[in-house]
């Protein structure tokens, strides 16, 4: 119980500092972006990266992001467990292929989550 009560406190905090960075990030390469393109004088793309910058610096803020992250961790993490149950239906079943095939498809899943929580 204590595990799962770090754990989640860990991915709350891991979160939370990966949410702070996102806005600021995000300002930043729209900023970088917007210089380059005053540089080559292309009217079209400034508008659109104005209209960006507008937006991130209205709208972006670290609940937001947070929740957006929670909300593609927690479907990450249930893409591992559908897989996982599809893999022991298919142990269950005793068909070679589909073990073979289902083992692939939860270390896709997997890794797909793994990457989720490194960013």
């Amino acid at each position: 119980m204590k595990i799962v009560v770090a754990m989640t406190l860990l991915s709350l905090v891991t979160g939370l500092a990966h949410a702070q960075e996102s806005c600021a990030s995000k300002e930043a390469d729209i900023l970088r972006q917007l210089e380059h393109a005053r540089e080559q004088g292309n009217a079209g793309r400034i508008g659109g990266l104005e209209t960006a910058l507008g937006k991130v610096r209205a709208h972006c803020t670290d609940e937001v992001l947070q929740t957006e992250r929670q909300e593609e961790i927690d479907e990450a993490r249930e893409e591992v467990r559908e897989r996982e149950a599809d893999l022991q239906e298919a142990l269950r079943d005793g068909d070679s292929k589909k073990i073979e095939k289902r083992e692939r498809k939860l270390a896709e899943a997997r890794e797909a989550l793994r990457e989720i929580l490194k960013d």
